[in-house]
């Protein structure tokens, strides 16, 4: 009888370990099919930033927006909700931390500062994982390409669906990463 409730756990606790990263898939992968597409520019790193691992680290232009409101502090979690400029690229349009009854996709963040009405914030997508073999190459050509004429080209695309999103890809001047630094 001992053994049976033994097998019967260990079938639940394989059953959990499965389905717990199914259910992140799932998740993701809807956010893919059904989320809307925004595209965040970027902005150059520090150079001398150290390469982390199997990734690139990625700043965006939209880490900050104007309010007089003094009661956000490092490290509040926040609501950024979003909608597309004339060119396509995500803007805010406000920020929140609670819910608010708008109209707009919103994307979770964190509060890294609050200095003379200016609310910083770091968005949650950060870091673009790739293959470890062309990570370091990678991480230079997106530098370089940050730091000369293609600047304005270069992206994150973003996937955004009920304040989840997803980082599909990192574009420059219109091709995906991946493929940029083959060429």
């Amino acid at each position: 009888m001992k053994t049976i409730y033994i097998l019967i756990g260990f079938i639940v606790l394989a059953l959990v370990q499965i389905f717990v990263p199914i259910q992140m898939i799932w998740e993701s992968e809807d956010i893919l099919v059904s989320g809307t597409a925004y595209k965040f520019k970027t902005r150059p790193i520090d150079p001398t930033d150290p390469f982390r691992g199997k990734y690139i680290t990625l700043w965006y232009e939209m880490n900050s927006f104007a309010m007089k409101d003094t009661s956000y502090t490092y490290g509040n979690k926040v609501r950024v909700y979003i909608e597309k400029d004339d060119q396509g690229f995500a803007k805010v349009v406000q920020i929140s931390k609670e819910p608010l009854d708008i109209n707009k996709d919103y994307v979770m963040a964190k509060v890294t500062g609050n200095y003379k009405e200016i609310i910083n914030f770091e968005l949650p997508f950060n870091r673009f994982y790739m293959e470890e073999t062309k990570a370091k190459d990678t991480e230079r050509t997106y530098t370089e390409a940050n730091s000369d004429d293609l600047r304005e080209n270069v992206y994150a695309l973003v996937y955004v669906k009920d304040g989840r999103s997803v980082l599909e890809n990192v574009i420059i001047d219109g091709i995906p990463i991946q493929d940029y630094v083959e060429k």
